[in-house]
């Protein structure tokens, strides 16, 4: 009997089930809620399918006893402001976290400020604070190309460099690194720092949104909030993206989100001054076209 045990326990899987093994581990629900809650960024969503194909046929593999080796993870995130960086950033930590990569699937965001100190010995307790707290899960830095300073010779990005590179590294199956930050910039960034490009095996680009997507976008905003746009509103929110999108400082989703906040408080004024008496529901939550007009990009202001 305890011969039949050992058999059993050394028995070889000789087949997987790509179809069960997706439905099972929950990957097929986050890719849904990406689609579902991501308008538009189509190469972006593309491309966190084909890294989730990837994993499952790294897990299908290895259960079959096929030379494996843990593939490198670490990402580097490039596009405008407001593109959704943050935002699938969560979701793959999620993603990792279902297939078994890490052991949290938690996201901890940090800027340069987080990991560089500003005198001889802080940089390195600070930077391995945030990798202990990051561990098992995904460290999201944004803007990474602010660590590297060479025209500054008393900089202290440089440890925090070496220090991540080594953690990439030595710890790639307990921590996954996205570097985020303009295009062109992170470009740079990386010809500057040899190191972080031969870490990085995924880059993925995140394009800016049309300017039908940003319409759409406004709309979901508003419903998010409880408030609508009417046929007139919507006419001048498609207009105020038209002239916004030209000007600098434009950051895509993010801008919309201000924009739809200054509307609020206009609404709410304009609703404050003009009731008379008792109001209900569908007058508090109408956002009319004077509430987005008002705006000075109409009169060749800028929205900040």
């Amino acid at each position: 009997m305890e011969n039949e045990g050992q058999e059993q326990e050394s028995e070889i899987v000789t087949e997987v089930n790509l179809k069960e093994d997706f439905q099972a581990s929950g990957v097929a629900d986050i890719l849904a809620e990406l689609d579902n809650s991501l308008i538009g960024l189509t190469p972006v969503k593309t491309r966190i399918k084909e890294t989730a194909s990837l994993l499952l046929v790294d897990k299908a593999r290895e259960k079959l006893g096929l030379v494996n080796e843990s593939p490198t993870l670490h990402m580097s995130f490039s596009g405008n402001p407001g593109t959704g960086k943050t935002t699938v950033a969560l979701k793959m930590a999620n993603l990792l976290f279902r297939l078994g990569y890490v052991r949290k699937g938690h996201l901890v965001t940090v800027t340069r400020d987080d990991l560089v100190g500003q005198y001889i010995g802080h940089t390195a307790p600070k930077t391995k604070e945030v990798l202990k707290k990051a561990m098992g899960g995904v460290l999201f830095i944004d803007e990474a190309y602010y660590l590297y300073r060479p025209e500054n010779e008393r900089d202290y990005g440089q440890e925090a460099i070496e220090i991540l590179l080594q953690v990439m590294e030595n710890n790639r199956d307990d921590l996954v690194v996205i570097l985020a930050g303009y295009k062109d910039k992170m470009d740079k960034f990386f010809e500057s720092n040899p190191g972080f490009r031969s870490r990085i095996a995924h880059h993925i680009e995140f394009p800016d949104y049309s300017n039908n997507e940003l319409l759409e976008i406004a709309e979901v905003m508003v419903a998010s909030m409880n408030y609508h746009f009417n046929k007139e509103s919507k006419k001048a929110m498609a207009e105020y993206i038209k002239i916004r999108k030209k000007q600098p400082h434009f950051a895509n989703a993010r801008s919309i989100r201000n924009a739809i906040d200054r509307a609020r408080l206009r609404q709410a004024n304009r609703v404050f001054n003009n009731s008379k008496g008792p109001i209900g529901a569908s007058f508090l939550s109408q956002i009319e076209d004077i509430d987005i007009r008002q705006s000075r990009v109409f009169s060749g202001g800028i929205d900040k």
